[in-house]
């Protein structure tokens, strides 16, 4: 596959021409390009219950290993829960439900959901559950909550996501738990005494966590790498990417416009109002970084990749009618989405490519009705490459089976207060995000439709369209 791309793709590449393209303007912004209001049709189906966005809220996302780093994950949860609570004054006892994403799981708390919380004051009586599903967990975590309240099985279901990778889980090797699984249940001290004899220094290394896939055993990044490589996407491309995305986020967060963020209490420490992995830097400087998964030549490094990062976030999810008998007013409402899943391969990180030509035609609109685009930057590769491929007619035709590409989105719609690269991304927390972000820009931005999308390990994909509610 990807040789097939490196082939016949050198008809439509990305070229720095276009990405600088994304710089100079991110860089020349005053302001976000304004949407102009429109009368598009409504995405409302007749005797199917409205399902709304009422307040979505996220911690502060934080580099792994600084603030947050002696915390655990149902800290974070229970942090973004509470501020959920706290803002909206959602009376407790009137959840129906709660679901939750993570990916690297704590091992004490293995429904994060339900221990969050219970520790946020929810009642013991809420039922809680939680997901996994890579970097779309909370995703799942929400279209979860869409189907309870879409059902009729719900009227208020709050879902979330949270990763902590400043703490992961490091095992003993698999010979050593053996071993320690006889010794449990040796009966004689002769025997634990032979066992004990058998230990071996080998035996001692711990197993760290997976950080590649595990059908195909190769790492997200050198995936990124080669993806971009097949679709032409040169290092100018993506660390031109990520300085729009920085440059994006510092003028979003300067001008007061990240308002899904709760302050979090760190124990011992101050309070925590906002993200610490906003860095603009300079494209000089950016040059000078080495590859950080294929060496000596490859194009990804740690500029214009996601970082590790710790964090959490909730929104209330409710039925329309539910939510304005309460005094409500809902944000926006979540409309239809999807999932996909691709060759993990060689195809690991093109799910936003699969996903919205789907999602598009299940609600009968096209690329043009949407104003607000939230995609989440795994890599500035990833994203340059699905935006080529989306493009591109040749790899609808042969890869997607489609007639004609569905287009690419136009960048003075997209991710215009930064996104992954430049905010963080908690594996499992970025979803909440990325759906309470495009919302917001709805709303401030006069548009009615959006759009947002996301790819994830196992060479799976999300896209969900969100309307913009009334005002």
């Amino acid at each position: 596959m990807a040789s097939m791309l490196m082939n016949s793709l050198r008809t439509c590449p990305v070229n720095s021409s276009r990405a600088l393209q994304f710089a100079t303007w991110a860089l020349s912004a005053s302001a976000p390009l304004q949407a102009q209001a429109k009368s598009k049709k409504t995405l409302s189906k007749p005797g199917v219950r409205n399902v709304v966005l009422v307040e979505g809220v996220r911690t502060p996302f934080l580099q792994a290993g600084t603030t947050y780093a002696d915390l655990m994950a149902h800290d974070l949860a229970r942090g973004a829960l509470q501020g959920l609570l706290n803002r909206t004054a959602f009376p407790k006892e009137a959840v129906d439900y709660i679901v939750y994403g993570t990916v690297i799981q704590e091992v004490k708390t293995s429904n994060v959901a339900r221990e969050a919380a219970l520790g946020a004051g929810f009642s013991d009586k809420t039922p809680a559950h939680t997901v996994t599903m890579a970097c779309i967990s909370s995703n799942q975590a929400m279209t979860t909550a869409v189907g309870l309240v879409a059902s009729g099985q719900c009227d208020a279901v709050v879902a979330g996501g949270v990763e902590f990778m400043s703490d992961v889980p490091i095992r003993h090797s698999r010979k050593m738990r053996k071993m320690m699984l006889s010794l449990n249940r040796a009966r004689t001290l002769g025997a634990r005494l032979s066992l004990l004899g058998s230990l071996r220094l080998s035996h001692l290394v711990p197993e760290l966590p997976a950080v590649s896939e595990f059908s195909t055993a190769e790492m997200m990044g050198h995936s990124a790498d080669r993806l971009a490589a097949a679709f032409g996407i040169s290092r100018l491309d993506q660390d031109e990417f990520a300085l729009r995305s920085h440059v994006l986020a510092k003028k979003a967060q300067d001008e007061g416009l990240l308002t899904d963020i709760v302050d979090f209490k760190v124990p011992g420490k101050d309070i925590v109002s906002k993200d610490n992995g906003i860095r603009p830097s300079t494209m000089e400087q950016m040059s000078k970084l080495k590859p950080a998964f294929i060496k000596p030549h490859g194009t990804v490094t740690a500029a214009n990749s996601s970082y590790l990062t710790d964090g959490a976030s909730a929104v209330l999810i409710m039925s329309e009618e539910k939510a304005l008998a309460m005094g409500y007013k809902p944000k926006a409402y979540l409309r239809d989405f999807v999932y996909v899943s691709q060759d993990p391969k060689d195809q690991l990180l093109l799910g936003p490519t699969y996903a919205i030509p789907k999602v598009l035609e299940r609600s009968g609109l096209t690329l043009a009705d949407i104003d607000a685009f939230e995609f989440h930057e795994a890599f500035a590769g990833q994203v340059l490459a699905n935006l080529t491929a989306m493009e591109s007619d040749w790899f609808a035709q042969n890869c997607m089976g489609r007639k004609a590409k569905v287009g690419a989105p136009p960048m003075e719609k997209f991710n215009l207060w930064g996104g992954s690269l430049s905010l963080g991304h908690p594996f499992a927390a970025t979803g909440c995000r990325l759906v309470t972000m495009v919302a917001h820009r709805l709303k401030k931005e006069g548009g009615q439709y959006g759009l947002v999308a996301a790819c994830a390990a196992g060479g799976q994909g999300h896209a969900m369209l969100v309307e913009a509610c009334p005002q």
